[in-house]
């Protein structure tokens, strides 16, 4: 059973940034491409970044390329998504997911899921 706990969120104004971690508590996570989403009350949970194993290839959706860096560290079981140039639209609760080696952006491709941590990005 794969354990994922997020931290790092918080309230925030535009144009700031905030650093998410999330924890896995399982040596399987060296194997699962790691993943985090976010959702908005009222809509559905979306894609925002993803990092493979190895050799640890990245994607991102587009809204966030330039500004959120996703990156892990195998060693200390732990994703981590660096969030810059906040934007309020950012808002949402993130959640990190543990999924195939071969994952990427597909929400069913991930099993394991974290309880999620709030971002508030305020104008």
């Amino acid at each position: 059973q794969v354990q994922l706990v997020e931290s790092g969120g918080g309230l925030v104004q535009a144009g700031g940034s905030l650093r998410l971690s999330c924890a896995a508590s399982t040596r399987t996570f060296s194997s699962s491409t790691m993943g985090w989403f976010r959702q908005v009350p009222g809509k559905e949970r979306e894609f925002v970044a993803a990092i493979r194993w190895s050799p640890g290839a990245t994607f991102y959706t587009d809204s966030v390329k330039g500004r959120f860096t996703i990156s892990r560290d195998n060693a200390k079981n732990t994703v981590y998504l660096q969030m810059n140039s906040l934007k309020p639209e950012d808002t949402a609760v993130y959640y990190c997911a543990a999924g195939g080696v071969l994952a990427r952006t597909e929400e069913v491709a991930y099993g394991y899921w974290g309880q999620g941590t709030q971002v508030t990005v305020s104008s």
